[in-house]
């Protein structure tokens, strides 16, 4: 990471360089609403004891580069996270007031390597809404466009990140929560192979077989960030990714899926995605010499439905999922959507429409799950993971529309599918941004690599960083 580089060699200090975050902040956020509790005058004091480290450091900046990479850096947090003393309500107005005693591990283990958090970033409530909106903090913007959603739930984060006020942040995705927020805003985010970042200490925690399906991952600005990060926020696990492993483009084998196949619940995708990524296969073809395949898996077109269904079943004990309604009362009682439907209507209801609406299909859908969905979600894992292997990367549209205005997603409810069925599925993916459309929106895809074979969808984010210009600045766009 440059950043940290220039720290530990006093090109900049730590001081300087988290000052110049809090001014930004304090710049663009009362536009974007992504930033809901800030922890400035504590991040001051650590980059002042950093500056202070490096100063008294006799052993030179290798010494520091291994054991504390990420030295100085300053830092964002989904509020989903336990951040020590911060907030940790997901928006959910009963649980006002509720503070994090201690660290989540990704977020420790951040922190350890040296990354001084500035503050904690707006949700979706419960984090289960492709909107980042709740009645407790409100409404985050787009940089891009602030009449337009930065998606959810790690919308704080996407915002934040694409208007230039962070470095480095932390998502979850259970659905599409880094990839969408990242493709929104116009950043780089990475789908974690589940199992190797600790899902511990968020709220709402995983239940049911949640855990399978749930990732969390580094989101930032520059493709190069992703890797150092991932590194760190696996600890432990680091090794089982092979992340030191060099990746040669060449030596892998390309497919390219422009859509689903044509469900009826999922938007068509916008022509812009579809030239964008046709875009991406021309230059992968011309610049490293290798035939991109354009494939059709059937089952991708029950997306939605093998989500919904896997989101549903229980865990090995049988336990089911905590219901929404539930985590939606916490901690007092379970809210009736009903009389929340009631209340919603009269402008009287602390919770979303969103919430609402998600808490009364859970109470009126069936338990029993769809044996059809059941074998179409069988049959297109196989398909993919044998398409995949241990050397294939995919890609695939990440939404099917550019970042929509304020409240739309409520009217295409489905759209996140396509994120969706790759958590269902337990594949590693990286979002990369792809530049702007017509209007200014950013463009992006998603790349899909075989379980564990993270590495290659990141050697692909540097290559389409190179390639497309990664990240652009909203304010510099025209």
């Amino acid at each position: 990471m440059q950043l940290a580089q220039r720290i530990r060699r006093r090109e900049v200090s730590s001081v300087e360089v988290v000052q110049a975050y809090i001014d930004r902040i304090q710049e663009v956020n009362p536009l974007l609403n992504a930033m809901v509790q800030d922890r400035f005058a504590a991040a001051l004091l650590e980059a002042a004891q950093v500056d202070k480290l490096i100063e008294e450091e006799t052993g030179g900046e290798d010494v520091l580069e291994d054991r504390l990479p990420l030295l100085g850096v300053p830092l964002t947090v989904k509020e989903a996270f336990a951040l020590r003393g911060m907030p940790n309500t997901t928006g959910v107005i009963s649980r006002r007031g509720v503070l994090s005693a201690g660290d989540a591990p990704p977020v420790a283990l951040l922190k350890r390597a040296g990354a001084i958090p500035l503050g904690v970033t707006n949700s979706s409530e419960l984090c289960m809404w492709s909107e980042s909106h709740n009645h407790l903090y409100g409404i985050c913007n787009n940089p891009y466009d602030l009449e337009r959603t930065p998606g959810g739930s790690s919308g704080g984060e996407g915002s934040i990140l694409g208007g230039g006020a962070s470095v480095i942040g932390i998502g979850s995705d259970i659905g599409g929560s880094i990839r969408i927020p990242c493709f929104f805003s116009g950043i780089f985010g990475h789908k974690t192979t589940p199992g190797v970042i600790s899902n511990d200490c968020q709220y709402p925690p995983a239940s049911g077989r949640h855990e399978d399906y749930l990732s969390t991952g580094p989101m930032c600005r520059y493709a190069e960030d992703l890797l150092p990060m991932l590194r760190i926020m696996a600890g432990p696990n680091a090794h089982k990714l092979s992340l030191s492993i060099e990746v040669d483009l060449r030596n892998l084998r390309f497919f390219s899926i422009p859509h689903d196949g044509g469900s009826p619940l999922v938007s068509a995708v916008d022509e812009q995605l579809l030239q964008a990524q046709r875009r991406v296969v021309e230059r992968l073809e011309s610049d490293l010499g290798v035939k991109v395949q354009e494939v059709r898996l059937s089952g991708l077109k029950y997306g939605f439905q093998i989500w919904d269904t896997y989101m549903g079943l229980p865990d090995k004990e049988g336990k089911r999922p905590t219901p929404f309604q539930v985590l939606m009362g916490e901690p007092g009682r379970p809210v009736w959507p009903v009389w929340e439907l009631a209340k919603w209507m009269m402008g009287r209801s602390p919770h979303t429409m969103a919430a609402i609406g998600l808490a009364l299909v859970e109470m009126t859908s069936s338990s029993k799950p769809s044996p059809f969905i059941l074998k179409q979600k069988e049959k297109l894992q196989k398909e993919i993971e044998e398409l995949l292997g241990t050397d294939g990367v995919l890609l695939y549209p990440t939404h099917p529309h550019l970042a929509p205005k304020h409240h739309h997603p409520l009217f295409t409810p489905f759209n996140f599918a396509y994120t969706g069925v790759i958590n269902i599925l337990g594949l590693p993916v990286t979002q990369c941004p792809l530049g702007l459309s017509v209007e200014g929106l950013p463009l992006g895809v998603q790349v899909v690599t075989g379980n564990l074979q993270d590495r290659l969808s990141l050697a692909m984010a540097l290559y389409l960083e190179k390639t497309y210009g990664g990240w652009r600045d909203p304010g510099g766009r025209k």
